[in-house]
This record gives structure tokens, sequence and C-alpha cells, in this order.
């Protein structure tokens, strides 16, 4: 039987980092947890999950794993016989470690199982939030709902008949698991199952709970108040402890975490604390210079426009960005500009023009007003 790969169970690489190992297995656990995936498998792959996410979960026992292929750090050959020892040399040796050390550590038979009866925390959940641009900006309270396995109220979580309690499991012993003995060319193998009857709780229940049928979770429609921080961005997630699944074994709720979805706005774009807007300026404008009003998250300001300014020219606005999230202070505006040139021109429009071209030494009646009216575009499009 060859050693499992815990990386492939989780499907992650061997060089995953902490929380792409915990990403996994949250997303396995969820998938074939046998409350919810109802395959035949789902319970035994389950099981497996668990069992590659203690390992790799672990910074010691991933280490033993990695380097020996076992989270015990088993490294020992054949009674210290090293490489020559029946082809099993890649473990190494010094130890001394005989066959039934040996096949217990691969097999089953030597390694102590997590205690079943054990308080186990509940599984964490995700809800994702959209929300407007501006509430994103500002921040809101909002209520959300969303369905979780709760506690049954009726027998308290322990899946019994109220005035009645689980009790060691009968097949097992409380263990969680049974042992069974399988006849291969190397001898009579053992290996460890999930308990058929208590399925890996150590409790047996007689009598079961009639709200919950032995579970000790209820499905129910949860309602929470949520406080969207002032200056939370598109893609971020915040973590509400206690907000997800019920807990087994008298263990605590898990967590929720809400990832939130930014709608885009018509008017804004957005990098972190900084917004930036486009605004349009007549050529006139650009060229005497003046005030000129602008759109913020914040209302209307005032900027003032310095004479000759050019197509793309970019103005801060201090504080009048978001709130940064992880510290002080409000972060900016940036106001990039656009002269605009009229496609059509009244007479006193056309007349001033005409005026100016003069004064400039400009001929615009060789070729036409159009020509001129050309230039005053490229000249104020130049950047």
């Amino acid at each position: 039987m060859a050693n499992k790969d815990y990386y492939e169970i989780l499907g992650v690489a061997k060089d995953a980092s902490e929380d792409e190992i915990k990403h996994a297995y949250r997303k396995l656990s969820k998938k074939w947890h046998p409350d919810i995936n109802k395959a035949p498998d789902a319970e035994a792959k389950f099981k497996e999950i668990n069992e590659a996410y203690e390992v790799l979960s672990d910074p010691q026992k991933r280490a033993n794993y990695d380097q020996y292929g076992s989270a015990d750090g088993a490294a020992g050959g054949f009674g210290g016989g090293g490489a020559g020892a029946g082809g099993f040399g890649d473990f190494g040796g010094g130890q001394g470690f005989g066959f039934d050390d040996i096949f217990s550590q691969f097999f089953g038979g030597g390694q102590q199982s997590a205690n079943p009866s054990a308080p186990r925390q509940g599984r964490d959940l995700q809800y994702q939030m959209t929300l407007e641009f501006e509430d994103a900006i500002f921040g809101k309270t909002t209520r959300i709902t969303y369905n979780r396995e709760a506690e049954c109220q009726t027998c308290g979580g322990s899946g019994a008949k109220p005035g009645t309690s689980p009790v060691t499991c009968s097949r097992c012993g409380g263990r969680g698991y049974v042992v069974t003995e399988t006849n291969t060319p190397l001898g009579r193998m053992q290996s460890r199952q999930t308990c058929p009857v208590c399925h890996g709780t150590g409790k047996e229940i007689k009598e079961k709970c009639p709200t919950c049928g032995g579970s000790g979770h209820v499905d129910e429609r949860h309602e929470i108040e949520v406080k969207v921080p002032a200056g939370i961005d598109d893609g971020q997630q915040m973590r509400l402890q206690g907000q997800g699944e019920a807990g087994t074994n008298g263990g605590p709720y898990g967590d929720l975490y809400i990832v939130f979805r930014v709608k885009p706005s018509k008017i804004y774009t957005r990098d972190g604390s900084t917004i930036y807007v486009d605004q349009k300026i007549s050529f006139a404008r650009a060229a005497l210079g003046g005030k000129i009003k602008v759109k913020t998250v914040h209302g209307d300001v005032e900027l003032k426009i310095p004479a000759g300014t050019q197509t793309g020219t970019s103005f801060r606005l201090k504080g009048k960005g978001a709130p940064k999230l992880r510290g002080n202070g409000t972060g900016d505006e940036r106001v990039t500009v656009t002269v605009s040139t009229p496609k059509s021109l009244n007479k006193e429009q056309k007349i001033a023009l005409e005026a100016f071209a003069k004064a400039s030494g400009e001929d615009i009646n060789s070729k036409g007003a159009n020509n001129f009216f050309d230039k005053v575009k490229d000249a104020f499009d130049k950047k």
C-alpha cells in the first residue's frame, strides 16, 4: 500500500503557502461533508481531507512529512539496514525500526488518533456582499441573512433525545475507528477505518433527538447586523467571529467571512484611497484660466485652473478621496482635465476668435476659418 500524498489530496503544490492549504481545505471539506454530499464515498473523502489538513497545517508535522513521508518523522530503515534492506533505503537508516514499526507507521497501527469526543470548532462560511460605490467609501450598517447549521436547541447539540445521553460506542469502544486486518504477500496488514456505528464520534446515540435526528445540528436562516467599514474596497473581506456553523461536541461556532464586491461608478474610478475623475473644460478656460466646479464623493468643490492648461493635466484635491482602511486620514482625488473644442461657433464667438487670430498673426482667410480652429484645438491637445 503506497503512502498517501496529502498535497494531491488537497490539490495544492508542495510549496503551497499556509493560506493556500487552508483555502483548499475549506473548499474541499465543504464539498465532501457527509451532511451535504450524499455520495457513497463522501464520508471517506471527508476523513481523508481532514487527515491531510491535520498534517499540512502543522509546521512540524508537515516538515516531517516532507522529509520522511510521515507526520511522525519515521526515518528508520528495516533494523537499521539502510538502502540494502528490501529496497526501502529511501527512508534512510540509523533509528533501528523493526517490521512492526514500519508497517504500523504506514498502515495506521501505531499512530495515536485524535480524541473523537474532543470539542471541534464548526465550519467557516463565506458571504458575498455587493456594495454601491459610495457605500464602500463611507461605510454602512445593514442586515444580512444566510443559511447555516446551528446547534439544536432541543438536545443542546448532543443529538440525544432529551433526558438521555450518548454512550460510548459499543463497536469501537469510543476510539472512533475500527482496525481491520488484510492478508498481503508481506503478511497480515492492519488498517484503520472510520467506525460504521458512531461514524468517528466515539459516541453511540441510542435514542435520537426528534428535532435534529441525532446530528445535534439543525438548518436555520440566520440574520445578523453588519457594520461595513468606511473605505472598504472591492475584493477585501472581513471576519465575523462565531457567525459560521455550529461546532461538535460542544465546540465553538465557526466564523463568517464577508467578501465585498463594489459596483463601479459612472463618474469615478478608484485605486485604494485615491479617487480619479475626468473633467472637461473649454479651450477658453484652458487658455485664460479661472475656477471650475468639480465633483467629488464629498460634494462639489472649486478647482483653480491656471492659464495655458493643456489636455491631460492632472490636479490633486487633497483629502477628497476614500478613507484609508488601515490607517488614519483620507486619500486624495485626482482630476484630469480634457480641453473641449466646440464643433460650431455662434457669431460672437467667431468674431472673437478672428480677432485673436489677427492679433496672433494668423491668416484665417487663405484656407478658411476652420483651419485656424483646428490649430487652436491642436494647441490645447498638446500634453
